[in-house]
């Protein structure tokens, strides 16, 4: 008799937890496969301090293969489930395709970014979801520090040196925080930058910092944001962002070359293809976190709307401490459909919230009790080396170097601007050269707008062929890591180099329509069908020899190729 398959989508707190208390539960008795776009679990909480040159990036990383062992790891994004045919379809990071079976699925999938209607935010803001946008955060802020003080106008040098964050919940005002103190100490020991006065701006139009914690935590955090310098407006959002600035909705203009997106997530889109019911875009689950009439079929994490049995009619909230609370639960639940062990209802006691905010401050409730100051801080930190499922001993020695050596303030390019769009999706991979999004390509080769075709629930189709002939995602050629300067003309292709689909200025849809990297699966799990004709330019290519194509001057010893196209069909602009 073959052994049950399991398969956990995404590799989350929720995901992740399920993996390691199902491996430890069935004692090789079942097969687990946890597929995830990346091999490690993000620990989020730490993120902020990754961006501030606290915390080295693989500080909040743990191996998925390393510390489960008797877990399959398959690298791929969900694309489509058929839950008749017991299959879950999923794009590899190469572009391959794939199909697992399984006799029991655990959807895990988490959040993503949520992008509200604001003119301008799509194409000048990031958000703050994954490693790779913590990482653009912290080469972005230093830059514009180094640039701001390389500048004899002063008006530049202070919109260099003005950072707006907009969304004053747990991620947000970590930000600002952290972010204050890390442009502070570029500033204040560096004799050529007397003068200099980096400002950090913290929207929401909620009606104090923290609105969703108690609020004595949040009288807390405000008081140390404004001792630092913040400039913290509540009641206030972006009404338009430009590349030079943000417009408020109180009628303030702003100059900045920053700004930094932490409004809020939402449920990943792969839910809404499953036709299943449910609540504000999270899958409806009963108390066993098991969706109702499909006993194959669970759900944890920020992806289901778990009942709170402690207050009847509610669901519990998208937090990590649920999520890794769900996930334990969701593992014997499973455990428990196959036999092993008895099913237990979610119920949960809270126990208080930390926000870190750099330095010895913090704020915490631990148990209901309110804290601050540096004992909050203790508390803090040894909240999260506890919770934390690897690296403590690395993260601590991070944290003793950090209290008494100087940060490394330096840029180091590897995310640029381009790789981290705040529609994306998948904010825990960054987007590399020559793998535009499926939406924008989806336009640019089959010349749509609105429709596009299905191939099934599965969501098979063209996304293998568009990206069979970019097995790595190459770098543009001649482009080591460099964004070209804003309003530079195009340089002229070089010759005999055919141009892609899409190239063009204007074929791909704008990035401020909102659309998601993963829309194609939220529309019922289709994907747009494969295009009829080559995605390159037809015709044999141009002569190799001295004649240049029409219209084109012959390529010099300096001509680079071009710029790193934008998704969008236009040429990037910088790092907004």
């Amino acid at each position: 008799m073959s052994r049950p398959r399991i398969v956990i989508v995404g590799a989350g707190f929720a995901g992740y937890r399920t993996a390691r208390t199902l491996s430890r539960l069935t004692r090789h008795q079942a097969d687990i496969t946890l597929l995830n776009p990346t091999d490690y679990f993000l620990y989020l909480p730490l993120l902020p301090q990754v961006a501030a040159g606290i915390l080295e990036p693989r500080r909040v990383t743990v191996s998925l293969s390393g510390s489960l062992p008797h877990v399959r790891l398959v690298l791929g994004e969900a694309d489509g489930v058929d839950l008749d045919e017991h299959t879950v379809h999923y794009t590899g990071p190469e572009g391959g395709e794939g199909t697992l079976s399984f006799d029991r699925l655990v959807l895990a999938a988490g959040s993503v970014n949520k992008l509200l209607p604001v003119p301008g935010v799509a194409e000048h803001a990031h958000g703050f979801r994954g490693l790779p946008e913590a990482l653009y955060l912290r080469d972005h802020v230093t830059r514009q520090v180094e640039l701001a003080a390389a500048s004899d106008d002063r008006g530049e040098c202070a919109a260099r040196c003005t950072f707006v964050v907009v969304g004053a919940g747990y991620t947000g005002t970590e930000v600002a925080a952290h972010g204050a103190m890390y442009t502070d100490a570029q500033v204040r020991k560096h004799p050529m930058r007397t003068g200099m006065r980096p400002r950090w701006m913290l929207l929401d139009v909620a009606p104090r910092v923290l609105p969703e914690m108690d609020e004595r935590l949040s009288r807390t955090a405000d008081r140390v944001l404004r001792q630092r310098g913040v400039d913290v407006r509540m009641g206030t959002s972006v009404k338009e962002a430009t590349h030079d600035g943000v417009v408020l909705t109180d009628g303030t203009s702003v100059d900045t070359r920053t700004l930094v997106w932490c409004v809020g997530v939402r449920p990943d889109p792969l839910v809404e293809s499953l036709g299943l019911p449910v609540e504000r875009g999270r899958l409806l689950v009963d108390p066993h976190l098991q969706v109702p009439g499909r006993p194959e079929l669970f759900a944890c994490g920020d992806v289901a709307a778990v009942p709170d049995l402690t207050q009847p009619g509610q669901f519990t909230p998208m937090t990590a401490q649920h999520a890794w609370r769900h996930g334990k639960v969701c593992a014997q639940n499973v455990a428990a459909s196959l036999g092993i062990g008895e099913r237990r209802p979610y119920h949960h006691r809270d126990l208080g919230f930390v926000v870190d905010l750099g330095g010895a401050k913090a704020a915490a409730n631990p148990l209901g009790l309110p804290m601050s100051g540096p004992a909050a801080g203790a508390v803090t930190r040894g909240y999260h080396l506890a919770a934390m499922p690897g690296n403590r001993v690395r993260v601590a020695a991070d944290w003793l170097l950090d209290a008494v050596l100087p940060r490394q303030a330096v840029q180091l390019g590897l995310v640029r601007s381009w790789s981290v769009p705040l529609e994306s999706s998948s904010p825990e991979v960054a987007r590399v050269a020559g793998r535009p999004e499926r939406d924008a390509e989806q336009t640019a080769t089959t010349g749509t707008t609105g429709t596009t075709g299905t191939t099934g629930t599965t969501g098979k189709g063209s996304r293998a062929e568009r990206a069979k002939n970019q097995p790595g995602g190459e770098p543009a050629k001649n482009q080591p890591g460099g964004e070209p300067a804003k309003n530079q003309p195009h340089p002229p292709r070089a010759a005999g180099k055919p141009r892609r689909a899409g190239d063009g200025g204007g074929t791909g849809p704008a990035r401020g329509s909102g659309k998601a990297r993963k829309t194609s699966r939220a529309s019922g799990g289709g994907r747009a069908a494969a295009p009829s004709g080559p995605t390159r330019a037809a015709g044999p290519p141009a002569d190799p020899g001295p004649e240049p194509p029409a219209n084109q001057p012959p390529p010099g010893p300096d001509i680079a190729p071009g710029p790193v196209k934008r998704t969008d069909g236009r040429h990037a602009e910088g790092d907004s």
